[in-house]
């Protein structure tokens, strides 16, 4: 046992609750349910939209629960857990720029979380850049922004996450739009 006289040793100050904000992780083609469980498991916040869709064969129809957005399920974690998640089966990688892992707008992850709660009808759509931009004033979709698409005397509004370039298509009333 040693004594130090005349040192102060500074007292360890409790360390800081790291920042934890949403990845996009792509999976391996049709891995994300599983992808999604593995990461629950491990205490992460995971969110994986899915939506429904009737298929038909010759001798049946059924509905499939299929992910929103194809490869990709989101995950609330510190940057610094990223090997816990990485080393899960059926993940690829995180989604990066110039070698660095991109964090998702977490307003943007959890609207979607909130209008998928809602029960709206929402479906993949391809990735839309240009177009006529629009804000929803009110409704279940108040405070998004998209692109407006006119199909069948229906009005719809394209929203994408930019980051991963995937979009969803969600039905409006046209009198709950604003032009930006």
């Amino acid at each position: 046992m040693s004594l130090t006289i005349g040192v102060e040793v500074p007292a360890l100050a409790p360390e800081a609750p790291r920042r934890a904000d949403w990845y996009a992780l792509y999976t391996f083609p049709r891995h994300e349910k599983r992808v999604a469980e593995q990461i629950k498991r491990r205490s992460f916040s995971c969110f994986l939209p899915l939506y429904r869709s009737v298929r038909r064969w010759k001798d049946r129809r059924k509905e499939l629960e299929l992910a929103l957005f194809p490869g990709y399920v989101f995950v609330r974690m510190a940057l610094e857990n990223r090997l816990q998640v990485l080393q899960l089966p059926g993940v690829v990688r995180l989604v990066s720029f110039n070698g660095q892992p991109a964090a998702l707008p977490s307003d943007e992850v959890e609207a979607l979380q909130r209008r998928l709660s809602d029960g709206l009808r929402i479906e993949p759509h391809p990735y839309l850049r240009a177009g006529r931009r629009v804000r929803v004033r009110s409704g279940p979709m108040q405070g998004l922004e998209g692109i407006i698409v006119r199909r069948k005397d229906r009005c719809r509004v394209i929203f994408s996450i930019d980051l991963i370039m995937r979009s969803v298509a969600v039905e409006v009333d046209e009198a709950d739009l604003e032009a930006m």
